[in-house]
């Protein structure tokens, strides 16, 4: 008789779950580790001390208590408790909402926290939320291939680009009169000439 009712409460707990994860607009909720808790889903990838853009939140689909004090933990092999910030939450009618749940540590290159859902109430539950969540410091960035093509375009561009050529300035003295028959001084004959005060000004 006790494992009917059992099995009668948790077909329920599945039939309200699959009805509320189908009404939730664009999958904003998310399976947990147990029949009775769903929560908000969380970005796939993340950077450290990061105000998340929707608030988290664990949404308890039996009868909680107001005033239960929610908790949250994340972890995985290389750091098996992530530092977290503002971790806990009160129960109220049903739902237990984070206000500005920050990230702090580091899930490790290219692996994700597991979040632990933990509910004080009598009986306690546990649930989690499996690769939940990736932190780095930088957060998400454009893939390697993409910055090195555009590295590369630009490369292009500039070898394309034609250089400005600096004209070249002619500096001569006049040329001895010898040079062209002449016994004095004369200007010379290429059609340049010496300019010592624009000279000067060019300099500056």
């Amino acid at each position: 008789m006790v494992l009917m009712e059992s099995t009668s409460k948790y077909v329920m707990a599945e039939r309200a779950l699959t009805e509320m994860l189908t009404d939730s607009p664009g999958g904003e909720l998310v399976r947990t580790g147990s029949p009775n808790l769903v929560c908000s889903v969380l970005p796939v990838h993340w950077r450290s001390n990061k105000t998340l853009p929707v608030a988290f939140k664990v949404i308890a689909l039996g009868e909680i208590m107001d005033g239960t004090l929610v908790t949250v933990r994340a972890g995985n092999d290389e750091n098996y408790c992530g530092e977290l910030r503002n971790a806990t939450a009160i129960m109220k009618n049903q739902v237990a909402k984070f206000n500005d749940l920050r990230f702090v540590g580091r899930s490790g290159r290219g692996k994700s926290f597991t979040l632990t859902i933990s509910v004080a109430s009598s009986p306690a539950q546990v649930a989690t939320y499996s690769k939940a969540i990736k932190v780095t410091v930088d957060g998400p960035r454009e893939p390697r291939s993409k910055t090195r093509k555009f590295l590369y375009q630009t490369k292009l561009a500039t070898k394309a680009t034609p250089t400005t050529t600096i004209p070249f300035r002619f500096r001569s003295t006049s040329i001895p009169g010898w040079l062209h028959g002449s016994t004095g001084p004369s200007e010379p004959q290429c059609g340049f000439r010496y300019d010592i005060e624009s000279d000067a000004k060019l300099s500056k």
